[in-house]
C-alpha cells in the first residue's frame, strides 16, 4: 500500500536507532509531522533486518541511524533499499559532515537529518520525504560524494548474498560462513560465484575491497569535526 493513499493517522514509521533519548526525540518529530502515526522502534541492524524481512511492505518510512550496533557504514542503508525498494529512508546521524549526507543520498536515502536538528526541522524533513521529495540540510547539495555504479550492482545481491559479502569483508573463511549461516560450504561457494558475477569482479579480494567502500571512518569524521570546531 503506497504511503500517499493513507491518511497521516494511518502511517507507520520505523525508527532504527540504539539511543533511547534520540528515539524519543525522533518519535516526537514524527508525531509533530504526522499527528498519530504507528511507531515501530528497533535498536540494531539485526532487529531491523528481521523486521524488514517480515513487515517492510507495511511501513511508510524508515528513520535509520548508520552507526547503530551491527551497522557497517552504508551497508544497512543499501540492504534496506534492496529488500524494500519502495520504502523511503531518512538517515539520521550525529556526524554532520556534508559528504556523509550526500553519500547517503547517493546510496539510496531520501533524506538526511543531523541529530542536532530541532524537532521542527526533523518534522519538515519527514513531511518533505513522505510527500515524495528529498531533504538534506542547507549546503549539503554541493558536497562531493564518491559516485560509481557499485551501489547499483550491490543492490542486485539477495539479502543472503549481502550477508556472505559482509562476512567476507570480516575475513571469514567459507567454512566459517557456512556454520554461521547454517548452510553448506557448496552453497557458500555458489553465493560467492554469484556475488563476483553481479559485482563484475574476478576475485573475492576485489569484492571485499569494493564492499569496504561502503564503510565510513567515523573516527576520521569525528577528528575532522573537532579540528573544524577548534579552528573556529
Amino acid at each position: 500500500m503506497a504511503a500517499s493513499s493513507k491518511t497521516t493517522s494511518q502511517r507507520k514509521v520505523v525508527i532504527a536507532d540504539d539511543h533511547p533519548l534520540f528515539r524519543t526525540a525522533l518519535s516526537q518529530a514524527v508525531t509533530q509531522a504526522l499527528g498519530a502515526p504507528e511507531l515501530v522502534t528497533v535498536g540494531s541492524v539485526e532487529e531491523l533486518n528481521k523486521w524488514l524481512a517480515a513487515s517492510a511492505s507495511q511501513a511508510d518510512l524508515l528513520l535509520l541511524d548508520l552507526n547503530m550496533p551491527g551497522a557497517r557504514g552504508y551497508s544497512s542503508l543499501v540492504h534496506a533499499r534492496s529488500v524494500a525498494a519502495s520504502l523511503p529512508v531518512i538517515v539520521v546521524s550525529a556526524h554532520e559532515d556534508a559528504s556523509v549526507a550526500q553519500a547517503s543520498i547517493e546510496h539510496g536515502a531520501a533524506g538526511f537529518i543531523p541529530k542536532s536538528a530541532s524537532l521542527e526541522v526533523m518534522a519538515e524533513a519527514i513531511e518533505t520525504v513522505l510527500a515524495g521529495g528529498t531533504w538534506v540540510p542547507a549546503g549539503t547539495q554541493d558536497a562531493e560524494a564518491d559516485k560509481d555504479d557499485f551501489t547499483e550492482r550491490l543492490a542486485t545481491l539477495t539479502p543472503q548474498q549481502q550477508r556472505v559479502l559482509m562476512m567476507l569483508t570480516d575475513g571469514l573463511l567459507n567454512k566459517q560462513i557456512a556454520i554461521d549461516l547454517d548452510i553448506s560450504e557448496a552453497t557458500v561457494k555458489a553465493h560467492i560465484t554469484a556475488i563476483l558475477r553481479k559485482l563484475d569482479v574476478h576475485t573475492r579480494t576485489q569484492a571485499v575491497i569494493a564492499a569496504r567502500s561502503l564503510e565510513i571512518d567515523w573516527q576520521s569524521y569525528a577528528r575532522r569535526e573537532l579540528n573544524s570546531n577548534n579552528d573556529s
